[in-house]
């Protein structure tokens, strides 16, 4: 199989290539250029995407003989994804980039130029696994009659990696299964990072030791609200508590994210002396509202443009009115027991078209929303980001939590 190996320059992605090589695979390594001016983008310890990643990056696939390009995606990565950020946040809600980024330039536009010079799948470091297993085999709850049948066609399988500390599922179940059939995850069945750092020294790789890098890698500096700001411009407001009195200035209500307590510097200390969160954000007012931490607990949100790994979920949601599972809201959160249910005010499926209504048919999307309940409180839940629906460690579905009415 001609595999294309994404190259970051870190040690994940080396190792990938490696293994993708060493089982057969004709592969050929690939550098994705996403910054339009680099020497902007973070270095050492904190890079993603610099310079010094594409001269790793490069290094590494000489020494695993494999042929080298540098692709530039820079165009496409400011539209996709910077800009993206910059609507999000200047609606009021938290995006997350990496899962942007994952969806539309890994899993897309490299996966339809691999696809154009004739590569069969793409290789990456993240840590998770593909499985090819028949319609619903690993979810009974979800399994339809013809599952079991002879013959009956195998789907890809997402599933979290072995080591869960890696796990990187979350951020890879908006990339829908049509691009997920073509990508090959060689790390997901590896035991430990620890151990991937040992292969990779044993390989003679230079990555072993480097740090992983974090944050957000186009912002250089780590600064969000300054990198906003410069883009943005400056919009003065104010910070008001839960009484409605003015407890502290902004320089605009699009820097702040659901749940933060650190960089309010709010002139007035609450009256229990507690500290105080970020509970809502509203951008139209120029607002930012703070209050305890017992205000960020809720036990339910909604969610928008569903995505289903498997039909099972929307098949039950449609039939039941609802369907039990595990909900995870952040990358590194753990999965939570829910209830997804149909609001009631969603536009009804329409028979005559298939996959609309309570979500859409396999690896498309629909703006209707749906009702997350849990079973247990969750605190600091954050509008925009994702929301990834879990049947024990396999993935089925992915949408974005929507704003408060």
């Amino acid at each position: 199989m001609r595999v294309l190996a994404a190259l970051s320059g870190g040690v994940d992605s080396a190792v990938a290539a490696a293994r993708a090589a060493e089982a057969g695979h004709d592969v050929t390594a690939v550098h994705m250029a996403l910054m339009r001016n680099r020497a902007q983008t973070r270095q050492g310890a904190r890079g993603c995407c610099s310079i010094e990643d594409a001269s790793d990056a490069r290094r590494s696939a000489d020494i695993l003989g494999l042929d080298f390009y540098v692709w530039d995606l820079s165009v496409e990565f400011e539209d996709l994804v910077v800009r993206d950020f910059l609507d999000t946040y200047a609606a009021g809600s938290t995006p997350n980039p990496c899962v942007r980024c994952n969806q539309f330039i890994k899993f897309r536009v490299l996966a339809e130029r691999a696809r154009a010079l004739g590569f069969d799948a793409i290789a990456t470091g993240h840590y998770a696994r593909l499985t090819l297993e028949p319609p619903d085999s690993a979810s009974p709850n979800l399994a339809s009659p013809d599952s079991a049948r002879p013959g009956a066609p195998h789907e890809v399988v997402l599933r979290r990696a072995i080591d869960r500390a890696k796990d990187q599922s979350y951020v890879l179940a908006a990339a829908g299964p049509q691009a997920l059939a073509r990508c090959v995850f060689p790390l997901g069945e590896a035991p430990s990072k620890q151990a991937v750092r040992a292969e990779a020294a044993k390989r003679g790789l230079p990555v072993s030791a480097k740090p992983d890098s974090y944050d957000i890698c186009f912002v250089a500096d780590g600064d969000t609200q300054g990198f906003l700001r410069a883009r943005l411009g400056a919009r003065p407001g104010l910070i008001l508590d839960h009484t409605g009195a003015a407890v502290g200035r902004h320089a605009g209500a699009y820097g702040f994210t659901v749940g933060q307590r650190r960089g309010l510097a709010l002139g007035r200390p609450a009256a229990d002396g507690r500290p105080r969160y970020v509970t809502a954000i509203d951008t139209a007012a120029n607002v930012v509202r703070v209050g305890p931490a017992s205000a960020l607990s809720v036990d339910g949100f909604g969610v928008r443009a569903p995505l289903w790994l498997a039909p099972g979920p929307e098949q039950a949601i449609r039939s039941a009115g609802e369907w039990r599972c595990q909900v995870q809201v952040r990358a590194h959160g753990a999965a939570l027991p829910a209830v997804v249910r149909q609001l009631a005010d969603a536009v009804p499926p329409d028979p005559a078209q298939p996959g609309l209504g309570v979500g859409v048919g396999l690896g498309g999307r629909s703006e209707v929303a749906l009702e997350v309940a849990l079973e247990a409180p969750l605190r600091g839940v954050a509008p925009g980001q994702s929301a990834v629906f879990y049947d024990g460690d396999r993935v089925l579905g992915h949408a974005l939590i929507a704003p408060e009415a």
